[in-house]
């Protein structure tokens, strides 16, 4: 039971009864087979993906929304949008929205539904829709250059994502500031099966017109190029073509240059490119392994598009320079070094080129330091990840992950402590999981994992992730939350799962275990000083501003922040913006791994539920007093179940609701009373109040319609009682009318009738009886002289087709006119068949006959009808050696074409030369040019043909004969209707019977001593391109594809 009358499941988990794990996934369950994909905890929303398009959305939803509070409608996105703009607009509190959950499950979605609904509930004005266009846009390019297909989601964003969106005091956009963190650079040289690089390369290489892949020298087939993986080049239901048009547009929006436009595209290029630089083993004068360029084609193309010396590039790709503060010495890379250098360098010329893009776009939609200003931001950021190889990227992720966690529970809690001493509740502490020492074990500048890591990539001497590890096993060996091997034998505890080179963290959702191999190279995230150098030197000026250490003039010996380090100080600063907000949570699902409509799995959702901490929140949120609602709404409700307060109350709104708790009795300690709301603590005894509700409401309806049933009876009688009245005065009324009508009608008749006699008894006085007629015949015959006349002069064209006739002057006339009309008609047909040639005669009466047999029944017959019968489709007459094959006696070749034959048993096809004469049809080998198969007229039986626009047909053969006691033949035409048509004559002129044609999908075939049946369906080309397939189905079956 919910509280809304006629929705699925519990939309608001924290009145969940009973609370636990299976409950929950069945009520998500429940409410996702409804296409109920929201549910609230409080004012957390989750957010289920339905891998569809649910009618939820657009102006008339967000219309609705923004009239309405939270709790008054179905939970949607929409409901906690709004709530966070009006408290940003309305009460000045700057807000943040939350997006978290695993990829797949429609985070990047929903922050596009989050920004679509403050866009279209803020202001307008032309500045505020230029400024909401550019916030709308920057989507699409940072999806370009940060998503890319995965196994788990084909649009899946490979970094995080935090925008703040700064209004005006009126609730109108400014402009905003986008932060990105840790973009999935290592994917632009390597990607897992099945998935892809970033969407740009393949949208570059598909949309770009001929002239700009010419400029950019390259070529439109992906396969040409390694960074990309050649298995997956293109992903079901995105275009990429048109996404690459819709990029170039949003970027003009945004404010990008075309100038820039081209040199982003430019650095692009270079990066796929750079991919197919092949390096090949040389060796020094000293013996010692060096490396060079295999293709020096392709490094002088990058070097032109860079503004830089081939010579130079090969050089910093091949080898290294270190300097220290009294000498330099150069190093010559082996293969496998320069290939590590040159994957370096691309991944830092993408990931730096996506930074300048956030930053560009930044610049773009930046606000003036002077305005005053309040900020709504928006964090879609990875969820929890636990794969089954995890690396330096799931460590950095789940600590992410963790530092959210501990803002949601510490905000949450916040957020209930404040609203309890709002309404004057006592507080009472509530017992939770902290992980902050997870965070600790993380982070702790001294102590810390991340710390460990930084020491170890800056200490002397050999170091490797072994080293590390070791380090990690003796600081943290007693930790609750940290084991590995080591750890593990020191216990003696046996883990079979834990390898020599990984250790394990026990996070908020569960124990990963991260592999230490690379952590060392990943957090370092090197790039040679050479590198950084050469491409300082290139007058490329988007790429050369990309590399500033590479100045000279710039030239530092201290070493760069590691990426561990970077992103913990990201990390921090977001939190820290996180304190400062209102936060609103978007907890996203992903209930399927095929990205599948309609399908749930529970174990999946299960793990998500509690990597997302879902269970912990309701118990959060339900540890005081599980629903609260303020007096109004409340009294409004549950009014109807006192007798004080029903029908109408005229207090105050909290005696009311007092008036109302003690008629039903409720305990004291499930309620509480605050200064504007009143609090519940069990859901029970909310599910207690609804029921009261439903059976009162019974109650009410029960009297509602007894009043209503009263007063419909009386009001009928009424309405009867004055009905009859009325109907027997109207009709006493007609009878006496109808009385006089007829006594007046008689008076009348009699009259003319005594006039009548007196004016004859007059008129033969004077005048011959006969005189009337002669009088109308003269007058009758000149009309119709007069007509015919007429009709001569206007006598419609002679062409059968003009179906025109001057219309009859009188009705007395028409029958006349009509057999006028129809005895011209004849005339012209007459005429026109006269002046046919008896070779156009034919032709007609062969159209005739193929009307008569297909007209409405096949589909390929109105496109047969303006095309002549040729007859002669193989050039007969230049091939004496099939003229020999036939006949003499049977006359002319009335068909000949070649034709497919479907073997009846295994439904190959082979090609046959057809030949039709007057008493026989001839099948021909097309290899051997002997006839295989020579079938009396006589001998056949009928004919089966399909529905479509194929070509197949079935000719079937009497018993008795000899060819027929082998069984049928299925036979395809491309000039089935032609064939059938003069066989059909054919034979009519043989046997003087007609030939029976059947026009049907599913029909018998007789092979041999047995029956085939045969199923034709029709293909997605409908039979339109000529090709079909056969499939055996069975021993008996045989499924034809047209």
């Amino acid at each position: 039971m919910t509280l809304l009358e006629g929705s699925v499941g519990v939309e608001d988990l924290v009145l969940l009864e009973p609370l636990e794990q299976e409950p929950l996934l069945r009520n998500l369950q429940l409410r996702y087979e409804k296409k109920e994909i929201y549910t609230y905890i409080g004012n957390v929303l989750i957010s289920v993906n339905p891998y569809q398009q649910l009618p939820i959305y657009g102006l008339e939803f967000i219309a609705k929304y923004r009239d309405y509070t939270f709790y008054e409608l179905k939970p949607h996105i929409y409901a906690l949008a709004n709530v966070a703009y009006q408290s940003l607009r309305d009460r000045d509190r700057d807000q943040c929205i939350l997006i978290t959950g695993e990829s797949g499950s429609g985070k990047t979605e929903a922050s596009k539904l989050v920004m679509s609904y403050v866009a279209a509930v803020c202001g307008k004005g032309e500045q505020v829709n230029a400024v909401k266009e550019q916030l709308l846009q920057s989507n699409p390019v940072l999806e370009a250059f940060g998503n890319a297909k995965t196994i788990r989601n084909n649009n899946s964003s490979r970094f995080g994502k935090y925008m703040d969106i700064e209004f005006d005091f009126k609730g109108s956009p400014l402009g905003g500031v986008i932060t990105n963190y840790l973009l999935e650079k290592s994917r632009v040289v390597k990607q897992l099966e099945g998935e892809r690089n970033f969407h740009i390369f393949y949208q570059l290489l598909a949309g770009a017109d001929a002239h700009l892949l010419k400029a950019l020298k390259l070529e439109r087939d992906t396969s040409g190029y390694t960074y990309l993986n050649q298995k997956v080049s293109r992903v079901d239901g995105m275009d990429d073509t048109s996404n690459f048009k819709a990029v170039q547009s949003a970027m003009a929006v945004i404010g990008f240059s075309e100038e820039e436009i081209h040199q982003v595209l430019e650095v692009t290029a270079l990066v796929l490119k750079l991919g197919n630089v092949e390096l090949a083993d040389e060796f020094q004068a000293n013996g010692i392994s060096a490396s060079g360029i295999r293709d020096g084609r392709g490094i002088q193309e990058i070097g032109e598009m860079m503004g830089l010396k081939s010579e130079e590039l090969e050089k910093a790709l091949c080898s290294r320079t270190m300097k220290t503060a009294k000498e330099k010495v150069v190093t010559a890379l082996n293969v496998i070094q320069a290939q590590y250098a040159r994957d370096a360098l691309a991944k830092n010329i993408y990931s730096r080129l996506f930074n300048w893009i956030v930053n560009r776009i930044n610049e773009s939609i930046k606000v003036g330091t002077g305005e005053k200003k309040k900020v709504m931001g928006v964090l879609d950021i990875y969820g929890f990840e636990i794969l089954e190889d995890n690396s330096f990227e799931q460590f950095v992720i789940n600590y992410c992950n963790e530092k959210l966690q501990q803002v949601f529970i510490e905000m949450t809690l916040k957020e209930e402590q404040e609203e309890y001493e709002r309404e004057g509740i006592p507080w009472t502490k509530v017992d939770y999981f902290d992980n902050g020492i997870i965070c600790n074990l993380i982070e702790h500048n001294q102590r810390g994992i991340l710390a460990m890591l930084d020491e170890e990539c800056l200490r002397p001497g050999v170091v490797s992730d072994t080293t590390f590890l070791a380090k990690l096993n003796q600081l943290f060996s007693k930790h609750n939350h940290y084991e590995s091997k080591v750890t593990q034998n020191a216990q003696r505890h046996y883990d079979h799962t834990m390898g020599l080179s990984s250790f394990r963290i026990c996070h908020y959702a569960g124990k990963v275990t991260y592999n230490v191999n690379s952590f060392i190279d990943k957090n370092n995230d090197l790039l040679f000083r050479d590198l950084s150098e050469a491409m300082w030197k290139a007058r490329h000026p988007l790429l050369r501003s990309l590399f500033p250490e590479g100045d000279p003039k710039q030239t530092s010996l201290k070493r760069p922040p590691t990426a561990g380090a970077q992103f913990k100080n990201s990390v921090a600063i977001l939190m820290k913006n996180l304190y400062s907000k209102n936060p609103n949570y978007i907890r996203c699902i992903k209930p399927n791994e095929h990205q599948q409509q309609g399908q749930f799995s529970s174990e999946l959702v299960a793990i998500q539920t509690r990597y997302l901490g879902l269970l912990e929140n309701v118990r959060v949120r339900r540890a005081g007093y599980a629903y609260r609602q303020r007096y109004g709404p409340f009294l409004e409700r549950y009014r109807l179940l006192s007798r004080s307060t029903w029908p109408r109350w005229n207090g105050e709104d909290r005696e009311g609701v007092e008036k109302v708790v003690e008629e039903l009795s409720l305990s004291s300690e499930e309620l509480a009373f605050g200064k504007t709301k009143i609090f519940i603590r069990s859901p029970k005894t909310l599910f207690f109040l609804e029921e009261q509700r439903r059976l009162r409401l019974q109650q009410l309806a029960t009297l509602i319609q007894k009043t209503y049933r009263g007063w419909r009876c009386r009001a009928h009688y009424q309405l009867m009682r004055k009905s009859q009245i009325v109907i027997s005065a109207w009709f006493r009324g007609s009878r006496q009318k109808k009385q006089y009508g007829k006594i007046k009608a008689s008076v009348l008749l009699i009259q003319a009738f005594v006039r009548g006699w007196k004016a004859r008894k007059d008129y033969r006085k004077y005048f011959r009886s006969g005189a009337a007629l002669t009088l109308s015949n003269f007058i009758y015959n000149s009309i119709t002289q007069k007509f015919l006349l007429g009709l001569k002069d206007n006598l419609p064209s002679t062409n059968v087709l003009d179906s025109t006739w001057p219309a009859a002057p009188y009705r007395c006339f028409h029958a006349a006119n009509q057999e006028l009309r129809q005895l011209f008609y004849r005339w012209k047909c007459k005429k026109f068949r006269d002046r046919l040639s008896p070779k156009q005669v034919e032709i007609l009466r062969e159209k005739l006959c193929a009307s008569e047999l297909f007209k409405g029944k096949k589909a390929s017959y109105p496109q047969s009808v303006p095309i002549p019968f040729h007859g002669d489709y193989i050039g007969l007459q230049g091939n004496p050696k099939l003229q020999k094959l036939t006949n003499g006696s049977d006359g002319p070749v009335l068909m000949a074409e070649t034709v497919k034959k479907v073997n009846r048993g295994n439904g190959k096809i082979s090609s046959r030369i057809l030949l039709l004469t007057k008493g026989h049809v001839i099948l021909i080998d097309t290899k051997k040019s002997q006839p295989k198969i020579v079938i009396g007229l006589d001998s056949v039986a009928g004919v089966s043909v399909t529905s479509f626009k194929d070509g197949l047909f079935s000719l079937h053969l009497s018993e008795i004969s000899s060819v027929g006691s082998k069984g049928d033949f299925l036979l395809v035409s491309e000039h089935v209707i032609e064939l059938l048509t003069r066989m059909s004559r054919a034979v009519l002129h043989a046997t003087q019977k007609q030939l029976p044609v059947t026009v049907t999908e599913n029909f018998s075939v007789r092979f041999k001593e047995s029956s085939v049946t045969v199923k034709v369906i029709q293909g997605p080309e409908g039979g339109r391109n000529g090709k079909l397939s056969c499939k055996k189905k069975g021993s008996c079956g045989l499924e034809v594809t047209v």
